[in-house]
């Protein structure tokens, strides 16, 4: 924080201020118009102060990391391909390589700042966690760093999953499918025992950014941390329970998940931009709660896009995209998109030097950890810029073959966040393929009839979006819109003009709303078990019954943080955002 001071890249507000939707509200504002980090120094019925929105713009995450991790990752790369065959001339040549190298790991000790207080019973209710939206279920701890260790080998891991708290010692833990800490509470489950959990909350940037990054299930994420800030993570004794503590957090809540318990848990307004709903997961039982003298709580608020896990998914993926091409050799790149909440979408760039040798890749990318559970994926073999969606979009388009190159495969496994399949964790995914040179010019202009009340507007070459009525009064509609055969391409939702109003738009209203395997629409015959399509390709985007609530801010939460504006800031220079409209538009 003092880095940030000195930039003049954080605010403090003196006045009281509510945990309960008014600062959730006050930092959605804010990092809408792309302002300051948040020292909250009197938030109402806590113990400690608030800060948010620390990674909320590029340059605020470029200060908490700066060039060294990426350059330490490309160089890494190069590395394993120059270093072989290994010779002592080469090994000499890159001395400075191998000292980062050697800088990388953990340091014991006996203290550390994080225990400079502890208390037992813990007093969870003292801790500024937040109830972001109105529908929420309570309070939640929304940058948890959650540690748990292997029951048999002692590996760890590291994970972020949503802290809600039940009482001032208990708490959901919100464990979701493809993680770590799951498979760790899967064994000892299975014999019947609770399993030791740290909660950290604050402490180094790299932490934040290990917890969340998509990591294979067995590589430690406290060596990331260690990489990312360049030294060894200090870690110190546990005055309460079995793990080492991260010395230099701010707080760690001590404890265990209690074996069978289920409780729960939710709604919570997430990073889709929408309300996940309530449902049983795993019980977090505090035994005690360790933290600085000073300590200061970090918090963040999710909902439509960008928000600040925006900032920090997009460096992750800088970070680590030189990685992929040496783990996946036929993938020369790939991104995923955060306005589609990141699962929802990706591009990969592919070799395909045989014919189909992009499946390859295809089902190599479906199965790499977290990756797996990507819903729809794009793929070219054109030297296309991913960051660029509509530019990657159209090079697809302009390519892909619908009778040979979509699949759609039912009856799989989707992210825990996603609502639009027909159940938790069920779904499916979307392969659609472009290789070789173009086979179509795309049409940019629509001069077609559309059916009667209908609407449309053109996203891009080959992609047309049409308005048509609500889901409920004419489930089938998008049937009405087969004759469209100029466009390999037609997306279907409730508003076509809202929609194509900026490509964040686009992305986050197509790719939240629809599932592969119910809301695909196209003529088709059947040949060797394939679908055969007909274009043009329908996806249905419309908002449809059993889709949760998209999140917007409350009347009287906005109408009283618009009253006390001034007061937060009475000397100005924080200008005010739409919360509602965020980075959408």
């Amino acid at each position: 924080m003092a880095a940030l001071r000195a930039e003049g890249e954080l605010v403090e507000v003196e006045v009281p201020a509510d945990t309960y939707l008014e600062i959730p509200e006050v930092h959605r504002r804010v990092i809408a118009a792309g302002g300051p980090a948040l020292l909250f120094k009197n938030p109402k019925g806590a113990g400690f102060p608030l800060v948010t929105n620390l990674f909320g713009t590029k340059k605020r995450v470029d200060m908490a990391f700066g060039p060294r991790p990426v350059q330490f990752v490309e160089r890494t790369v190069a590395m394993a391909h120059e270093l072989l065959p290994p010779s002592v001339g080469k090994l000499w040549a890159n001395r400075d390589w191998i000292q980062q190298g050697l800088k990388v790991g953990m340091k014991q000790g006996s203290k550390g700042p994080v225990t400079q207080v502890v208390d037992t019973p813990p007093g969870l209710d003292r801790l500024p966690m937040l109830h972001s939206w109105k529908e929420d279920g309570g309070h939640f701890i929304t940058l948890p760093l959650v540690y748990t260790e292997h029951p048999d080998n002692g590996s760890h891991n590291l994970g972020m999953y949503r802290i809600q708290r039940y009482d001032d010692r208990t708490t959901g833990m919100h464990i979701q499918i493809v993680r770590g800490a799951g498979a760790h509470l899967h064994i000892a489950e299975e014999r019947g025992q609770d399993l030791p959990t740290t909660i950290f909350v604050g402490g180094p940037p790299a932490l934040i950014l290990s917890a969340i990054a998509p990591l294979p299930e067995n590589v430690p994420e406290l060596i990331l941390a260690s990489l990312l800030q360049g030294e060894r993570l200090a870690r110190c004794d546990n005055p309460a329970g079995p793990h080492p503590l991260v010395a230099n957090a701010e707080f760690a809540l001590v404890g265990r998940v209690a074996a069978k318990e289920r409780r729960p848990e939710g709604p919570f307004g997430d990073h889709y931009g929408y309300y996940s709903l309530t449902h049983d997961f795993p019980v977090f039982h505090c035994d005690a709660l360790c933290y600085r003298k000073d300590a200061v709580f970090p918090a963040t608020v999710v909902g439509k896009p960008r928000q600040e896990d925006f900032f920090l998914g997009d460096y992750l993926q800088e970070l680590l995209s030189p990685l992929f091409p040496l783990v996946m050799p036929t993938v020369v790149d790939i991104w995923s998109y955060g306005e589609t909440g990141y699962h929802s979408l990706a591009g990969a760039v592919v070799k395909d030097r045989f014919p189909r040798e992009a499946m390859v890749s295809a089902f190599r990318i479906l199965g790499e950890g977290q990756l797996s559970l990507q819903k729809f994926l794009l793929m070219t073999d054109a030297p296309v810029d991913l960051k660029d969606f509509r530019a990657t979009f159209e090079a697809v388009l302009a390519r892909c073959d619908v009778r040979t190159d979509l699949y759609v495969f039912a009856n799989l496994s989707m992210d825990t966040l996603d609502y639009t399949g027909p159940g938790l964790n069920k779904g499916s995914k979307g392969v659609l393929i472009g290789l070789g040179e173009p086979k179509r010019e795309l049409p940019r202009e629509f001069r077609g009839e559309l059916p009667r009340g209908a609407s449309a507007s053109v996203f891009c070459g080959g992609c047309l979006v049409v308005g048509g009525p609500p889901f409920e009064q004419d489930p089938a509609f998008a049937e009405q819109l087969f004759h469209l055969t100029d466009w390999p391409l037609v997306v279907l939702v409730d508003d076509a003009e809202e929609a194509t109003r900026s490509v964040p738009r686009f992305l986050w209203t197509t790719f939240t709303r629809f599932e592969p395997a119910a809301d695909i629409h196209a003529q088709s015959t059947a040949h060797r078990h394939h679908l055969v399509y007909q274009q043009p390709i329908v996806i249905d985007a419309r908002m449809k019954p059993g889709y949760p609530g998209e999140l917007f801010c409350d009347p009287d939460t906005a109408r009283t943080v618009s009253q006390r504006w001034k007061e937060y800031f009475p000397e100005g220079g924080v200008e005010m955002g739409d919360s509602d409209v965020g980075h959408l538009d």
